[in-house]
């Protein structure tokens, strides 16, 4: 069963400490479109459908990147779309999406989603993998 927005949200926001709905929201907005730029597949797809929709639609729609970012470029990407962020900022902001998401979902297609990304993603979603 797919999580509520509402409670979603509630969850981002309680993890990355904002101040409200609405600053929670963009930044699960700007994390999740990034991502779906990176993943393909029946993971994708997967990931959008455990999603509340607008966040499923996000990962759905997202146009392929043309080529894959390192977790530390995604960090950057993520700095140019929040304003007033800078890379410690984002961080926190896509750790508080990510690991919202990585509670929700199975293990097993997190780590198919991590297997899918360049190394350093893992740590992103709050998810190391054994070393």
């Amino acid at each position: 069963m797919t999580i509520s927005w509402e409670d979603f949200l509630a969850r981002v926001v309680e993890r990355g400490e904002y101040r409200g709905e609405a600053e929670a929201d963009h930044a699960a907005r700007v994390v999740l479109g990034l991502l779906g730029e990176h993943l393909v597949g029946a993971e994708r797809l997967a990931l959008a459908d455990a999603l509340p929709g607008t966040y499923a639609s996000l990962l759905r729609d997202a146009q392929p990147a043309a080529e894959p970012l390192t977790a530390e470029r995604f960090v950057e990407a993520v700095v140019g779309w929040i304003d007033g962020a800078t890379p410690a900022t984002a961080q926190w902001d896509i750790g508080a999406v990510l690991s919202t998401v990585a509670d929700l979902v199975p293990g097993e297609l997190i780590d198919q989603v991590i297997e899918q990304l360049p190394d350093g993603y893992d740590l992103l979603f709050g998810h190391p993998l054994p070393a």
